[in-house]
């Protein structure tokens, strides 16, 4: 498994989230509040809609789009139920941050969205 650094622990803060670009993937890093650093697909699974222009309240992630909700620690759907996100495996090295895409596919609740 490859990991590659995507950003240093000053860039991102408890409580906040952030978008960056690996291997041609959109991925959301996010640390919540009480917990460690999580990365998941940069995408909402309803309508490929980019997570970073959504809301974080260092708990749930929230779509601008159809305010879909995401739990911050697992990737689960909150509202609706039933969905997740694709989490990628993340560790932290000299304070950066690591992140390995491969062989982890972003998940879609459409059909013809998990094609593209």
């Amino acid at each position: 498994m490859t990991f590659k650094k995507i950003c240093s622990l000053d860039d991102l803060w408890e409580g906040e989230m952030e978008a960056f670009e690996v291997d041609g993937q959109e991925i959301l890093l996010v640390w919540p509040e009480g917990g460690e650093i999580q990365a998941f697909q940069g995408v909402c699974p309803h309508q490929n809609i980019s997570l970073s222009e959504g809301k974080f309240d260092g708990k749930t992630v929230i779509c601008r789009a159809h305010l879909w909700q995401f739990d911050a620690c697992s990737g689960k759907s909150i509202n609706p139920t039933g969905c997740e996100l694709a989490q990628y495996p993340v560790k932290i090295e000299d304070d950066q941050v690591l992140v390995s895409v491969e062989g982890v596919k972003p998940l879609f609740a459409t059909p013809d969205l998990r094609q593209a």
